[in-house]
């Protein structure tokens, strides 16, 4: 576990430099060109058809006068506006948060391979196309398991483990594989995997729990909705940050094992094969000299 708390503690002051800064603001950078670019575009029309719906209504005007009786008018007019940024909000973010971790984790591997790894070898196993495939197939592997564990949920324990399992399997083989993509080759890839499942694991579902940290946000802004314009911006940050942290968190600790894994290879490879060198032939003696006759002979 002495890596995993080693790339924990890197990924945590990584955190701190200016590109992983930068990296975090982006989405929000993103939801303000996003949210200026469609209200002025749709905000009109989308009130107008929202306000239309409301009085369209029965049910809804019902509603309106018996709060009007309590003192409180308009409330479709202000109602209106209100249901447009809810429902747009969500896609925004979304839309943002794809993007930059489109952009994001790419990014953070290669700081971290700049900064601590300079000389290790990128042997570009896996291309965009192979990781988008990747992470989608896991998705859906992921989603069937969840489907799959709903009754099992019903059993109280069982609830509190099934779900962080699965999203820390999904959380570690898609972040694995992004941070291996462009260094290690595919049997590399796949020896990291087999060595490192366990630890690899854990760390998933320290993300996916870390992940959890921005719904707190969202729930108080549906609890102060007067604040919730300020609370979604804090809550991609968040969002982001944590991202970010879980990136640099997994870049680490397998480009570390990537890195111990061709040092072992390396004396190996190192040793270079004897050649067998072939004995000339024997150079001829040299005549013996002629023997005398003996005397009187």
């Amino acid at each position: 576990m002495l890596p995993l708390i080693d790339a924990f503690w890197r990924a945590a002051a990584y955190c701190l430099h200016p590109r992983v800064i930068a990296l975090s603001v982006l989405p929000l950078l993103i939801l303000v060109v996003l949210s200026l670019g469609l209200g002025y575009l749709w905000w009109t029309p989308a009130v107008d058809w929202v306000r239309h719906a409301l009085d369209a209504s029965t049910t809804m005007t019902r509603l309106a006068v018996w709060v009007e009786t309590l003192g409180v008018p308009n409330l479709r007019a202000a109602l209106a506006p209100l249901l447009v940024i809810l429902a747009v909000t969500p896609v925004v973010v979304l839309a943002s948060l794809l993007l930059v971790a489109v952009l994001m984790m790419p990014a953070l591997v290669r700081l971290v391979g700049e900064r601590r790894f300079p000389d290790l070898e990128r042997k570009h196993g896996a291309s965009l196309l192979f990781s988008v495939v990747w992470s989608l197939g896991s998705l859906v592997l992921a989603v069937v398991a969840l489907a799959v564990s709903l009754p099992l949920w019903l059993v109280p324990p069982l609830i509190l483990v099934l779900p962080p399992l699965i999203w820390g399997w999904l959380t570690y083989r898609v972040m694995t594989f992004d941070a291996l993509a462009e260094y290690a080759s595919a049997d590399e890839r796949a020896e990291v995997f087999r060595r490192h499942r366990g630890p690899l694991l854990v760390m998933g579902i320290i993300s996916g729990f870390l992940g959890a940290v921005p719904s707190v946000v969202w729930a108080s802004g549906a609890l102060f909705a007067a604040l919730f314009l300020v609370l979604v911006p804090v809550a991609i940050w968040i969002y982001t940050l944590v991202f970010a942290f879980s990136s640099l968190w997994f870049a680490h600790f397998a480009l570390a094992a990537l890195s111990r894994l061709r040092a072992e290879a390396a004396p190996v490879a190192a040793v270079a094969p004897v050649t067998p060198v072939l004995a000339a032939d024997p150079l001829p003696l040299p005549d013996e000299p002629a023997k005398l006759p003996a005397p009187g002979a």
